[in-house]
Order: C-alpha cells, then structure tokens, then sequence
C-alpha cells in the first residue's frame, strides 16, 4: 500500500481528522498495530504529505495526462506500451549512441576506441514478487539476451533491488541467489548493485520490486534495423520466462515453472559467437515484447521491411509442455514471451547458425523471411498469408489480465494526444533546466 499516495487522494475529498482515523485505522490493520500506534503515523504522513504537495517550487511539479499507467497499458507489452517507449525516445532525444531508444532494440549501444558497448536492464516481473529466486533467475537471463542478441558478450551484471517495509529480509537473498545462479553458470559476474525499501515508510506490504542490468563488449552488433531483403529467419525452441513461470503460478500448473528454468538461449547464441557468425548475422532479439506480434512489428518498423512467418514452424519452436499449456488456457503463443533467439541472416549464413546451434541440443528452425514491399508483420497459415498485430496488451496469460483483456480502448486517440502533451512539456522542462545550468 502506497500510504503517501492514498493520504494525498483522500485529502482531496475528506477533511484532515477524517483522512487521519481512516488512514489510522488502514496503518493498524495492514501493520497489526494498535490504532493509538497507528494514530501517530497518519499523524506524521500527513504533515509530510501536506509539506511536499504544496508545490512552491516550479521544479517540483509535472505536467499530468490525466492518462494512467495501467490505462494505456504501459507495461503491457502491447499498442499503449510500445507507443509510450516511443515517446520516451522523444524525451530523451539525440543522445549519441549508435544505438538507442528510437532503434526499439532491448539494448543501448556506444562505441568506444574500436568497441561497442552493450547495456541493457531489465525489470523484475511484476507478478513474482513473492517467488524471489524465480524472478532473479529470469530477470538475469533477460538482461544478458538483450546483450548477446546485440552481437556482445556479456561482462558484468549489476542489480536493484527493492522490497517493501514488512518484506522479509530473506527476500534479498532468495533474490540474489537466483541472479548468481546465472552468473556462475554463465561465468559473468554480479559486480555491483542497490538494496532499499521501496518507498522507504511511505509504503507498507511485503512487495519486491527492481532489476538487473548487464554490460557486453563486442566488435560488431546485431540490430533490429539491419534486417535485409532476402534474409531468413531462425527460431530456436522457447520455454519461455518469466511471463511463462507467471502463467504457471497463478493458475496452478507449477510444474511447468520448471521448464522455464533452463540456459537454451544462451547455450544457443554462444554457439553462434563460438563458430565466429556474429559478424555474418544481420539482427538478432529475443521473442520477448508481446511475443512474436509485437517483436516482428517493431522490427519491421526499424528496418522498412516486411517479415513474413509460417505459423506452424513457429509453434514447433514453442516447449511442448508450455505450448500444452498455453493452449489448454486458450493463450495465444504468438501474442506472448516466449523467449526464443530470433536471428536475421542471409540463407548461406543460416545453415551455419543451425549447424552451430543444433550442436549444443537445442531445437532451431527457419520460420520466415523478410522481404521489401508493404512493411510490417505477416503470418502464413493454410496457405493464406495474413497480417499480425500486437494487442493493445499482450496475450492475457493470468486469471486477472483476462478480465482486464487485451481490447484497445474506445478512448485510445485521445489518450494518446493526452500523452504526447506530456512528453512534449517534459521536453520543455528539460530544456528550461539546461539553460539554467549550461553543460560541462
């Protein structure tokens, strides 16, 4: 429970003795405190919520979109998501990188003497705050993929983590030994990293939040954008992650979680730098954002070109038990992470990386193509090839995301021009600040 953010609103509609034995009376229950304990820290929140709120100070406030979070589905891995990551990009502006958000690719690059340098971070799944070791595990992999598909291997690891006023220290650990757990069977080290509360006293319960970062040095990278006309695409089998362990938990199929526990990936893509194919690929990714409808999108916005997949050759490369599971729940396999290596390459290429990869074990095949001519995301089924899509959210894969759905909202538009608004005086605010302290 965010206590600062709950005062805040309820002193918008009630008087402050109101705010203060309701708040009392929340702090007690969540807490087990008794009220009078309680009565002393409502007391204490509201003076300090009264004291930052006034906002006397032009720095201290932001423009609000009146567009919320979960709204426009930012985090969801669909329409809303990718259009805010969009915006970001805008915020951000020119920053020099080789590659950087406008690219859509998981992984910031810049170039230093003769080398690229890869960083990526990944959030925690949301859902897996109360399974710790599970969310480091996954949260770790993702980070590294994100470099090893931009044609980098990875150094070094580094990691945020928050937990919650009354969550278990032991969360910390659990955490840690999930993410170590990749990085010693990687052998790229956790170098350094962050522990606090989220929130500090402001927000009470037991909930983990945070992420792993990963660095990677490389002399030649993989982007989304470099997709050719003519090139092929491979698919290696995918059991999935974190979303995946997530489908699993919450609908009681926990002995799927164990098949996401597994280094195919990087088994997979090590074998490519080992047989020296990275400079020959022309991209990689992972099939993580909103799966193949929303990774084949974005990469056909980048690189101006149309990818065309055959929808049976894409679910083979699905773990069977995931695939079983996945329909059983009627989740669309292509709406969601799978967590299979996506390479771009031209044919001759291809053979290579099947050969290189099918050595270590792990299933690979060539699921499409990518051509010139109408860009976007096609999928060839019964010998019809029609258009994909991203959903305003990913495919629904828990009890609750599918009572939230995946329909884009009737008010989208103007949710969007709301949204714009606010990038742009984020913008405006940024350039103000500049001026007042020049650069260096």
């Amino acid at each position: 429970m965010d206590i600062e953010g709950y005062a805040r609103r309820m002193l918008e509609r009630m008087n402050e003795d109101e705010v203060k034995a309701l708040l009392a009376e929340r702090i007690a229950e969540i807490k087990g405190w008794s009220l009078e304990k309680a009565k002393h820290w409502a007391e204490a929140v509201i003076v300090e919520v009264k004291n930052a709120y006034s906002k006397s100070n032009w720095l201290l406030d932001y423009h609000k979109s009146g567009v919320t979070m979960g709204e426009f589905g930012v985090g969801s891995r669909g329409r809303g998501d990718f259009y805010v990551h969009e915006k970001i990009a805008e915020v951000i502006g020119d920053s020099g990188a080789v590659v950087s958000s406008k690219d859509l690719d998981d992984a910031g690059v810049v170039k230093v003497g003769d080398f690229y340098i890869s960083v990526a971070i990944d959030g925690i799944h949301s859902r897996l705050s109360e399974f710790p070791f599970i969310a480091g595990f996954h949260v770790t992999r993702a980070a590294m993929r994100d470099v090893f598909v931009m044609g980098a291997e990875p150094v070094a690891v580094f990691s945020d983590i928050h937990v919650a006023d009354d969550g278990d220290v032991s969360k910390i650990f659990d955490h840690i030994a999930g993410i170590t757990t990749v990085c010693e069977a990687t052998n790229v080290p956790l170098v350094s990293g962050s522990t606090l509360r989220i929130g500090g006293d402001m927000v009470i319960g037991e909930r983990m939040t945070g992420g792993v970062g990963c660095v990677g040095v490389s002399k030649h990278i993989t982007p989304r954008k470099n997709a050719r006309d003519g090139d092929v695409i491979l698919l290696t089998e995918g059991a999935g992650g974190g979303t995946v362990a997530t489908t699993a938990i919450y609908y009681g199929m926990h002995e799927v979680v164990e098949e996401t526990i597994n280094l195919d990936f990087i088994k997979a893509v090590k074998a490519v730098f080992r047989a020296d194919l990275v400079r020959r690929i022309h991209s990689m990714t992972d099939v993580t954002n909103g799966g193949i409808r929303g990774d084949a999108e974005e990469i056909a916005k980048v690189s101006d070109k149309a990818l065309i997949f055959d929808y049976e050759k894409v679910r083979s490369c699905v773990n069977p038990r995931v695939l079983k599971m996945l329909e059983e729940l009627e989740i669309d396999f292509m709406g969601v992470s799978i967590d299979s290596l996506l390479v771009i390459c031209d044919s001759e290429t291809a053979e290579l990386v099947k050969n290189a990869i099918k050595k270590t074990g792990v299933k690979v095949e060539e699921v499409g193509w990518v051509e010139d001519g109408k860009k976007g995301a096609f999928v060839l089924e019964d010998g019809k090839v029609r258009e994909i899509k991203p959903r305003f959210r990913e495919s629904a894969y828990t009890p609750l995301k599918k009572v939230v759905g995946e329909e884009t909202p009737p008010d989208f538009e103007e949710m969007r021009r709301k949204v714009d608004e606010a990038a742009i005086k984020a913008v405006e605010k940024k350039r103000k600040v500049l001026e007042l302290i020049g650069s260096v």
